[in-house]
């Protein structure tokens, strides 16, 4: 069993979980993550490394369907059943020069480790974190602490830059030279993103972690097309070239379990419901509110 030593509400249905896994953090490298079952007929779900920090990690998640909503009601001090990882293939870190770290809506939480390890490479890193409005922004003070510049923009205007990380990156392109480019987000923002340095031939790397279910390379739900050919994104990646990736097919392929997700997400509730759960508390981490629990 894994302790939970932390659980904190960062933003509306956005939750940071600090788990103790001594040996999954001594072994973390930026770009990994870590597959979760909560219970015994738990789901097996993937989550990015978010952070790692004595023998605990961090992992930070958007409830969005029945295991998210469902690790969302532990709270500090109980444990989840399994923790598997480091998986997938670390980051290519490299002093490159000028590096441009990007992170879209709860895909910000990937960030920070990639930041970081470019950082000791010797690299001079810009952050550009979005979301849709200043609400739901997380992480700002901790890669601000990380980048030499950072830039923040939301859709509505209601903080920084009243735009898109596109829009951004896209004007950086035009004043100076960057090497290297990673995004993360929701797949329409990487694809829409990406196209930005193609035109000026800047390696760019995604990470596919949306589209993964099982983790491990058995299940072929993660199949997608990198430049013509099919890889895994939870062994082969889960970051690839940006410009060889095809992005239709992905979003497509992430449509695929939504109806099974539905049903899930809806008896969950339903279960809940009977039982009188929901409502619960998390205790906030200082300077954090308490969760009330959805």
């Amino acid at each position: 069993m894994y302790r939970i030593e932390s659980a904190a509400r960062l933003a509306d249905r956005v939750y940071e979980y600090w788990i103790h896994a001594p040996h999954v953090a001594r072994h973390a490298r930026a770009g990994q993550f870590l597959i979760v079952r909560l219970h015994e007929k738990g789901e097996r779900i993937p989550l990015t490394i978010s952070a790692a920090r004595g023998d605990a990690v961090r992992v930070i998640f958007m409830t969005v369907g029945k295991t998210t909503e469902e690790l969302a009601t532990l709270q500090a001090g109980e444990s989840i059943m399994d923790v598997a990882g480091p998986l997938g293939r670390p980051s290519e870190i490299d002093n490159y020069g000028t590096c441009c770290v990007i992170g879209g809506g709860v895909g910000i939480a990937s960030t920070p480790p990639i930041a970081a390890e470019l950082k000791r490479a010797g690299n001079h890193v810009i952050g550009i974190i979005g979301a849709r409005s200043a609400d739901l922004l997380i992480l700002e003070d901790e890669m601000r602490e990380i980048c030499d510049e950072l830039y923040i923009t939301t859709d509505d205007g209601s903080r920084g830059v009243h735009g898109f990380a596109s829009d951004v990156l896209k004007r950086l392109l035009e004043e100076r030279t960057i090497d290297r480019v990673w995004i993360i987000g929701p797949a329409i923002m990487m694809k829409v993103t990406s196209a930005v340095t193609a035109p000026a031939g800047v390696k760019t790397y995604v990470s596919l972690n949306p589209i993964m279910v099982d983790g491990t390379g058995m299940c072929g739900s993660c199949r997608v097309s990198v430049g013509g050919e099919t890889k895994f994104a939870c062994v082969d990646g889960p970051e690839f070239d940006a410009h060889q990736v095809d992005f239709d097919n992905l979003m497509q392929r992430q449509r695929i379990y939504t109806a099974q997700e539905k049903t899930a997400l809806e008896r969950f509730a339903e279960h809940r419901g009977c039982c009188g759960e929901g409502g619960e508390q998390h205790g906030g981490e200082a300077g954090r509110d308490p969760d009330p629990r959805f």
